[in-house]
């Protein structure tokens, strides 16, 4: 039982290396939604909308923009820490080390020969401030002091080992009191690397070839390649990244080094198979960076093999910073690197990018967009749906959360039912909702007291009915002002998100009530909500309102068992008309023959029935009075929105003026028709 409960303590649980998390809930649309369907209306093509709602990121995640300018802070500091004289300070201090413990061998050894001692002593004092010169004239000195021998043999070891980190990462920890045996089988390892690369070019190669000096040298490629183009991508990288940074160097570091590595383990054999390799990767690996250089300007010094791997950094961090940019053709968010972003920058940017890379995915999977038949990118109807309905159900919080509405106890005459209940009052007609009865009754009797034996009788005060909703029809007609001064003044959006709540409203809660969205600039135009949304701003003067009620009246005159209901939403007095002939007029300031045009055909709407309600953008008091007046003449409405609330006003007038009952006396507060009514927005 021990030895169970042994292995139970002894368990790990690690991070899912399996790929994409299966725990993860999905990604969610809504907000990415949200985030495109404002751009398309602001004007943007869905392609840029998309790229844009990337670039930003959202709640829980860092977009494109915040992982670039990430990876962009971590090469600044990676430049500004290091400097790459760091092999040459290492030699610098064993040189010094080596000549420091000499000096002291020479000046305590009293049997040594004075002219022996003097000649040494000269020979030391002489070295030349060059380091690489230096360790070259003691080559052959005859160290008297064991410690200053040691000191100037790790010269060479350090050399040695820095030079095979370079390609070999981790070969100067590996390597450190090294035997002559373990570099006898380094000089073997290279010379059979070089001749299988060599072979490779030839095109002589096998799998076999690769497997065989696997077996015998694995353990020097801690990456485990699969074959040998993995081999050589790994290495060629290494190799790349060394010379960029031997290039990255003054002309004397690279001198000095140059000098340095002839003494590399005391081995010149060494720096020719190291050479035979590098020219064999470049041969079969041109596309690397083999010529680019950094500015480094930091205090921090590292050697070959730590700067190499710093360079492997910068390479690695401008590929993800391409990568990021998406700026190169056919750039889609599955190229990005995850593995590396998560080793530069840890993994949270990794799980930022996945999420991205699932949204792009379900977008273009999910049916969001579609390319319309002159080949362009649109909003898809099921992607309209829900972007109306997440811009409804805040319609719907700016509503609930409004004072001064009437409340009625009757939520319309007998009709379809609400869902909702309420108590019953005198008079009531509408059918009881047995089930709430019932238990009224049940929790009453259990609550007094009361014994369940003798059966449950019922009280007035138990009854609850159900509340119903009428259902009259109605034709809208929602005019909206597309002059150029709506853009300018930034109204535009605000506009289409108002026509677009609307729209879902009725097509998903009043399918029985026609509306008519219409746009009004220049001349006036019946449009689809789709090219509502999609409409892009116009340098056109000119508010044809006159135009606009002729529509607006077409469409009460097709319904005339409906409710007519009339919403203008407008920032501007009407400064165009229509000509008998059909030729647009237009005056600046506006022409009294343009404003008699518009006042005949409101006049026209209120003899049809129409319930009219203007909502007025802005605070030009010229357009106050004009609304006021064209109001007041068709015992209408006028609303003086907040820009966020226009959405909210418009709607909240539409389901007031559809029961014919001039607004103010309709059925139920507008609360109740979202909020304790029960409305739902979903699919």
């Amino acid at each position: 039982m021990a030895d169970i409960w042994s292995q139970r303590r002894a368990s790990r649980y690690g991070r899912y290396h399996g790929g994409p998390d299966p725990l993860a809930p999905p990604v969610d649309l809504t907000e990415a939604l949200d985030e495109i369907g404002e751009d398309v209306m602001a004007g943007y093509s869905p392609e840029r909308a998309v790229r844009e709602m990337l670039r930003r990121g959202g709640r829980d995640h860092d977009g494109l923009d915040e992982l670039a300018r990430r990876v962009a802070k971590k090469r600044r500091e990676l430049l500004e820490r290091h400097d790459l004289d760091g092999t040459l300070q290492e030699v610098r201090e064993l040189l010094d080390t080596a000549v420091l413990e000499e000096r002291k061998q020479l000046a305590r050894d009293v049997e040594m020969d004075d002219g022996d001692r003097a000649l040494r002593e000269m020979q030391i004092d002489s070295l030349p401030p060059n380091a690489a010169a230096a360790v070259s004239e003691l080559a052959s000195y005859d160290w008297r002091s064991r410690a200053a021998r040691e000191a100037y043999d790790q010269i060479k070891d350090l050399l040695g080992r820095e030079l095979l980190d370079q390609r070999f990462q981790g070969m100067k920890e590996a390597l450190e009191n090294a035997t002559d045996e373990d570099r006898a089988a380094i000089d073997a390892m290279l010379s059979d690397l070089n001749e299988l690369l060599e072979k490779h070019e030839r095109g002589e190669d096998t799998q076999e070839d690769f497997e065989e000096f696997m077996a015998q040298h694995g353990q020097h490629f801690p990456e485990q390649p699969q074959d040998l183009e993995e081999l050589l991508d790994a290495m060629a990288a290494r190799a790349a990244a060394a010379q960029r940074m031997l290039n990255s160097m003054s002309a004397e570091q690279r001198q000095q080094l140059m000098e340095l590595s002839a003494q590399a383990f005391g081995s010149p054999e060494l720096m020719d198979s190291l050479a035979r390799l590098d020219a064999n990767l470049q041969s079969l690996r041109p596309g690397e960076d083999w010529s680019g250089s950094e500015q480094m300007g930091g205090s921090e010094g590292v050697g070959l093999g730590d700067g190499t791997g710093v360079f492997q950094d910068l390479a690695e961090l401008d590929a993800l910073s391409e990568q990021l940019s998406q700026s190169y053709g056919g750039a889609r968010m599955d190229d990005l690197d995850l593995d590396a972003l998560s080793r530069q920058l840890g993994d949270d940017a990794a799980v930022s990018a996945r999420t991205l890379q699932e949204l792009e995915r379900a977008l273009r999977d999910s049916g969001t967009l579609q390319r319309s038949s002159d080949g362009r990118l649109r909003l898809s109807p099921k992607a309209m749906r829900q972007l109306g309905r997440s811009l409804l159900r805040d319609v719907a919080q700016r509503l609930s959360g409004r004072q001064g509405q009437r409340d009625m106890d009757r939520a319309g005459a007998a009709g379809e039912r609400s869902g909702a209940t309420r108590s019953w009052a005198f008079g009531d007609t509408e059918p009881w909702d047995v089930t709430r009865t019932v238990t009224n009754a049940l929790t009453r009797t259990v609550g007094e007291g009361g014994s369940m034996a003798g059966g449950v009788r019922l009280s007035i005060d138990d009854v609850e009915v159900q509340e119903t909703e009428a259902r009259t029809q109605a034709a809208v007609a929602l005019l909206v002002d597309t002059s150029f001064s709506m853009a300018m003044d930034g109204r535009w959006v605000p506009m289409k998100r108002t026509a677009l709540a609307l729209h879902t409203l009725i097509r998903s809660r009043f399918r029985g009530d026609a509306l008519q969205l219409i746009g009004f600039g220049r001349h006036a135009e019946v449009r689809e909500i789709e090219e509502l949304t999609a409409l892009d701003a116009r340098w056109e003067k000119g508010t044809n309102l006159h135009h606009a009620l002729l529509l607006a009246n077409r469409h009460f005159r097709k319904h005339p068992n409906a409710q007519p209901v009339l919403l203008i939403v407008t920032d501007g007095e009407p400064t165009s008309h229509l000509e008998p002939g059909g030729e647009i007029y237009f005056s600046y300031p506006p022409h009294p023959l343009t404003v008699a045009y518009a006042v005949r055909e409101l006049e026209a709407s209120m003899r049809l029935g129409a319930q009219t309600t203007f909502f007025r953008l802005g605070e030009d008091p010229g357009l106050a009075r004009f609304v006021e007046q064209m109001a007041r003449r068709v015992d209408g409405r006028v609303v003086a929105p907040e820009l966020d609330d226009l959405g909210a006003a418009v709607v909240g007038s539409y389901l007031g003026d559809r029961t014919g009952r001039g607004g103010r006396e309709s059925g139920g507060s507008l609360g109740d028709w979202f909020g304790g009514r029960g409305f739902w927005v979903g699919d």
